[in-house]
């Protein structure tokens, strides 16, 4: 069993950042890859950022490249998402998920197997 749980949410203006940190407990998160979806109110969980196990390979959604980076520090069992220049539209609740398959980089929900509660992102305009 994997448990995970995201911080660092919150109210920010747009053109702000933030950065989300996602806690994983137990050594088997080293080799797991770890994405970062988004759930906007009325929408479905979307993609957003992956990270390989050995953070040697990371991949993004499309709205959120060259602003977002996802990166991970096996040695404290974190993963991060650092969001700069945020827009209205990144408002949402945040998930980091945990992947156990032998996918590099997952970038569907169905690929992840463990999920944390969510943090919430508010961007006002």
């Amino acid at each position: 069993q994997v448990q995970l749980v995201e911080s660092g949410g919150g109210l920010v203006q747009a053109g702000g950042s933030l950065r989300l940190s996602c806690a994983a407990s137990g050594r088997a998160f080293r080799s797991y890859a770890m994405g970062w979806f988004r759930q906007a109110p009325g929408k479905e969980r979307e993609f957003v950022a992956t990270v390989s196990w050995n953070a040697g390979n990371t991949d993004y959604a499309d709205s959120v490249k060259g602003r977002f980076t996802v990166s991970r520090d096996n040695a404290k069992n974190t993963v991060y998402l650092q969001m700069n220049s945020l827009k209205p539209e990144d408002t949402a609740v945040y998930y980091c998920a945990a992947s156990t398959r032998l996918v590099v980089l997952p970038t569907t929900m169905s690929e992840y197997q463990y999920w944390g509660q969510g943090t919430q992102v508010t961007v006002s305009s």
